[in-house]
């Protein structure tokens, strides 16, 4: 049975001045969460939101909001961001050395637990922690910046990801992000995500956030297997 489709805005194209207002607009818009691209200048290169933005931000709206965590250590800060209002963090596999004990740490703090792969990284990194996770992410761009192309030859890598997941009998989300609009979604879909983040094509969409959400979600479920 194919799972239901969640559409998570990246707030990268957000007019900053105005996080809070483009919050409320998008939660008016119909998505399902919005994410919060945590970049630490390090392990991605670029610097982002710090824990207080978004804490300044969650009373605004009611919609749930999850970080991603592209950042070195994150397990020195998970406690900070669960202060904030995020209730899923997601860690990058690649920017922790104890990948299980951080994933624990996350939940021994009321928070839900995602694990995140680069394109290079390869699927076997998770496939001992499943167990632990709400949520998988799988980078259809490199890190670091928002606006790049979509890396269709992550399709096969989706794939495989839901035939393990559901081989080891898991209730286990697969997320997208990166390149997500009109013209790709279909295929992150078709392959077996089921939570698409998009940045660019909603803000862009020159009919509006409502029309965006509605159209990505459409195309979205028509691809399902």
């Amino acid at each position: 049975m194919a799972r239901p489709i969640s559409i998570v805005p990246s707030v990268l194209p957000a007019d900053f001045s105005r996080l809070g207002e483009e919050c409320v607009a998008l939660e008016k818009a119909g998505v399902d969460r919005i994410q919060w691209d945590v970049m630490d200048g390090q392990f991605v290169p670029n610097l982002t939101f710090g824990p207080d933005v978004i804490a300044s931000v969650r009373d605004q709206v009611t919609v749930p909001f999850e970080a991603h965590l592209m950042v070195n250590t994150p397990e020195l800060m998970l406690d900070r961001y669960v202060e904030a209002g995020c209730e899923l963090l997601i860690v990058h596999a690649e920017s922790t050395v104890h990948l299980h004990r951080t994933l624990g740490a996350v939940a021994e703090l009321g928070a839900d637990a995602a694990v995140a792969l680069n394109p290079s990284t390869p699927i076997d990194a998770v496939a001992h922690v499943l167990d632990m996770v709400e949520m998988v992410l799988i980078m259809t761009v490199n890190p670091g910046w928002g606006g790049q192309a979509y890396i269709a030859a992550m399709e096969p890598k989706i794939a495989a990801l839901r035939a393990l997941i559901d081989e080891q009998g898991h209730d286990v989300d697969i997320e997208v992000d990166g390149g997500i609009g009109p013209d790709t979604i279909a295929g992150a879909s078709a392959a077996g995500a089921n939570v698409l983040v998009a940045g660019s094509s909603l803000f862009r969409d020159p009919d509006g956030l409502e029309h965006a959400v509605a159209d990505l979600r459409g195309r979205a479920t028509s691809a399902q297997r």
